[in-house]
């Protein structure tokens, strides 16, 4: 889903966002790793969860920004556009707190 937007609401912490997301992606390499090594299963859930934590924080962090920035403008405009940011906001929140 591609939305029309003049500038992103993460742009000042994106280099934070991307380095956070490259320590997810090792983390799940060496998960990976793990199940190829036939790791104890415990160990493999261990970083799991781990790797979980490290998305969720990227999601909060984008969630924040998005709430700073395209919601907080959106609402300074007004009318339909407020309220459809606010719905998108709801349902971003919703997904994270369902998964």
């Amino acid at each position: 889903m591609e939305h029309e937007h003049t500038s992103v609401g993460y742009a000042r912490d994106k280099a934070v966002i991307i380095k956070r997301l490259k320590r997810a992606e090792g983390q799940v390499r060496g998960i990976q790793r793990m199940v190829e090594d036939d790791t104890y299963c415990i160990d493999i859930l261990t970083q799991v969860s781990a790797a979980t934590r490290a998305l969720e924080t990227v999601a909060l962090q984008l969630l924040e920004d998005h709430l700073a920035h395209c919601v907080a403008q959106a609402a300074r405009e007004g009318g339909d556009v407020a309220d459809q940011k606010v719905r998108e906001a709801s349902a971003a929140i919703a997904r994270l707190v369902r998964s």
